[in-house]
């Protein structure tokens, strides 16, 4: 039986028992669009701008949060992250710094597209210490070095460095990475500023299609990486989320046949909010979507999936071929990712008529679940 409902009950995906979904994301009273700088927050803590952008222009000044009553105690509802990876034809590569306020994580994954192996190791930083995450996405460095495991974000001007070194990475097969992702401050990005109740907040940039370079080392096996080949993606994300939340998000990275890049960003869920950051983008320019019908059975998730936009603009199948799962449980925080690597097939329709076809574009869907 397919059971179909809409944003504001998205958030019980985590016990819902049917095993059929049909998850509605976005709405009209999302898509204000926020168009030049301003601060996040105001002096009562909650979002002096809501909606979403092209660009990151809002100084994330969390500081002035205030989402519990006991200020020494706000910190440890801060969620920050910076996620990266990039799908390359040989492997999909992951890396991500992560403070969640009563723990930190650093972690990072390859999946082998040839021999579908998949190869993770997570860190985990009591209290986040060694994390250090910028305040803002495009300055300043974020970075974990413990000795023994280095991690590095740095934003340039025209690009993104990602560096990595694990030398017991995979049971001491190791991994080390110094990858470029091309960014130039044409490049549009999706940026949500979201409410989600009482004084919560996010506030996310999520960037696809960023043509990448540098190498991978894995083992004994070097990956080089061409930007004519290889894309990246970038989930930058700080907010004070409710303690259980659960979301999907879909993304995607690809070239089409013609040269041109394609970029998918759906989702569903976050609580009562909705996904406001629902867009495709092609060659680096957004079209923003509304409503996104995500259909897909929960009970078996190498299932297909199917997308639907209620404008009928997007209608996408997902057919999987890989489940990557990752759990956590600390007690206070407690996370159960389902991340599907499979390939999208499907029509979209641009702002200006365009009609873009996508024939087993590689990407995944997330299904998340955290008590954090």
């Amino acid at each position: 039986m397919l059971t179909a409902y809409t944003s504001e009950r998205a958030s019980t995906i985590a016990t819902h028992s049917a095993r059929r979904y049909a998850v509605q994301s976005g709405g009209r009273n999302e898509l204000n669009e926020v168009t030049a700088p301003g601060i996040l927050l105001d002096e009562r803590g909650e979002l002096a701008h809501a909606g979403w952008a092209r660009q990151p222009y809002l100084d994330c000044n969390l500081e002035f949060a205030r989402s519990v009553p006991l200020r020494p105690l706000q910190a440890l509802r801060l969620k920050r992250w910076d996620y990266y990876a990039v799908a390359a034809p040989e492997c999909f590569f992951s890396v991500t710094l992560a403070h969640l306020g009563y723990v930190g994580t650093i972690f990072v994954y390859i999946l082998d597209f040839a021999t579908n192996e998949l190869t993770e190791e997570t860190l985990l930083a009591p209290l986040g210490r060694g994390i250090h995450l910028a305040r803002n996405s495009g300055t300043g460095e974020s970075w974990f070095d413990n000795g023994r495991v280095r991690v590095a974000f740095e934003p340039e001007a025209e690009a993104r460095r990602v560096q990595v070194r694990w030398p017991s990475f995979g049971s001491g097969t190791g991994i080390a990475a110094d990858l470029t992702l091309h960014c130039p401050p044409s490049h549009e990005s999706v940026v949500t500023m979201t409410p989600t109740g009482g004084r919560r907040f996010f506030y996310t940039r999520k960037v696809n299609c960023l043509p990448s370079e540098g190498r991978i080392e894995h083992g004994d096996r070097r990956i080089e990486l061409r930007p004519t080949q290889s894309l990246g993606t970038l989930d930058w994300g700080r907010g004070v989320w409710a303690y259980q939340t659960s979301w999907i998000w879909a993304s995607a990275s690809a070239f089409l046949e013609n040269g041109q890049t394609v970029g998918l960003n759906m989702g569903a869920g976050f609580g009562d909010a909705g996904a406001p950051d629902n867009a495709v983008i092609v060659d680096g320019h957004v079209h923003k979507l509304d409503e996104i019908a995500i259909q897909y059975d929960r009970g078996d998730l190498m299932r297909p999936w199917r997308m639907t936009s209620s404008d009928g603009r997007l209608r996408l199948e997902f057919a999987p071929f890989k489940e990557r799962v990752a759990r956590t449980n600390l007690l206070l925080v407690k996370s159960e990712v389902h991340q599907v690597f499979g390939h999208y097939s499907g029509t979209f329709t641009t702002d200006d008529g365009q009609e873009v076809t996508l024939r087993d574009v590689v990407g995944f869907i997330e299904e998340h679940q955290a008590r954090w």
